[in-house]
């Protein structure tokens, strides 16, 4: 059957700091004090958009364990798998203990978590490794009713339950905990998509046994950031935040309201479409989408990045490439300013 967009360019058959600072190391560094920044330089460096530029010194951020802990202090990661390390690092555990952070928040608040971004006066918490559960569970339904995230460094958990599913009448599952196991297979290390296609390929009518981890709990209630500027959210508000990238070097941006709205209306269609939740890869597909033309470019373009491994449909790159061209002309933006006036 003939591709929607044409056909896909050959190429695409293929897919191809410092230490950490807690409680009395948070004195600054030498290099701090003198105003410099541990930056690994890179020959023949792309040039950034006014928008988006490598921080010029190193960026400080606080944060704590979700549960109870003193205030940390980190600093030099580039990704987020760095970002865990360097929690790990301040706290003397294993980087494998962290299921996800939130930002400003200790709760698991699925619309706080750590993502691709990071407001620079944002405080980061840690959620830790809790108590596992396992349960059989009866596929009664063709839909689990679940909605799949990860923390981009192997833990995929759930983001959302819908009301009246088959997983919202299964009891001690929630909203956080970590998909460990199905049926004895281990899936520590899978993406969110991998995860979610292994839950709906369950066949209807069948059991399977579902081992998952919950975060651990607070042991108190008045953790937080302080009330000044620490810890005030700046995601959204026209503040720089620091833009963390699977690869390549973490850059500071300022938000931008049609980019937020395009990959918020991305990370719907990848919610319908493939059960998952990712705003770093919603944001991927803008940036493809956004130097596109036409939908065949925008096609050609994702066959030829890693986003081919997803196996979108021509239906789906449609739909991506209708919020895409609403964005880039204003009317997704307005849709979304009308939607809340009416609310």
């Amino acid at each position: 059957m003939p591709r929607l967009f044409g056909k896909k360019n050959k190429s695409s058959e293929n897919l191809a700091d410092g230490p950490p600072v807690a409680g009395d190391q948070a004195r600054p560094s030498d290099a701090e004090k003198n105003g410099g920044a541990n930056v690994n330089k890179q020959s023949a460096p792309e040039q950034p958009s006014p928008q988006s530029q490598p921080p010029k010194s190193k960026l400080v951020f606080h944060c704590q364990q979700a549960h109870g802990s003193p205030t940390g202090i980190i600093s030099g990661f580039t990704n987020v798998k760095e970002l865990y390390q360097k929690i790990a690092d301040c706290y003397d555990i294993e980087v494998s203990e962290i299921l996800f952070c939130t930002l400003n928040t200790h709760k698991i608040d699925m619309t706080r978590l750590l993502g691709g971004q990071i407001g620079l006066e944002d405080f980061i918490f840690a959620h830790i490794k809790g108590q596992p559960k396992e349960v059989d569970v009866t596929k009664s339904e063709d839909a689990l009713g679940l909605t799949i995230t990860d923390n981009g460094a192997g833990y995929a958990f759930i983001k959302r339950i819908k009301e009246g599913s088959v997983m919202d009448k299964v009891p001690f599952i929630a909203v956080g905990d970590h998909i460990e196991k199905i049926d004895g297979e281990s899936l520590v290390g899978c993406r969110h998509f991998e995860v979610a296609k292994k839950l709906k390929e369950i066949p209807k009518g069948s059991t399977f046994t579902l081992r998952t981890v919950e975060p651990m709990k607070s042991g108190f209630s008045n953790i937080g950031p302080s009330q000044g500027k620490k810890g005030s959210s700046s995601l959204g508000s026209g503040k720089q935040t620091l833009r963390l990238r699977s690869s390549g070097p973490a850059t500071v941006e300022i938000p931008d309201d049609v980019v937020n709205v395009a990959t918020d209306k991305i990370n719907n269609l990848l919610e319908s479409f493939m059960g998952i939740n990712d705003t770093e890869l919603a944001q991927t597909i803008w940036e493809i989408g956004s130097k596109a033309d036409n939908p065949h470019d925008f096609a050609v373009g994702v066959d030829e990045s890693d986003l081919q491994m997803f196996g979108f449909t021509d239906d789906f790159i449609f739909d991506m490439w209708g919020a895409i061209s609403d964005a880039k002309s204003g009317r997704l933006n307005q849709v979304a300013t009308d939607f809340n006036e009416q609310f």
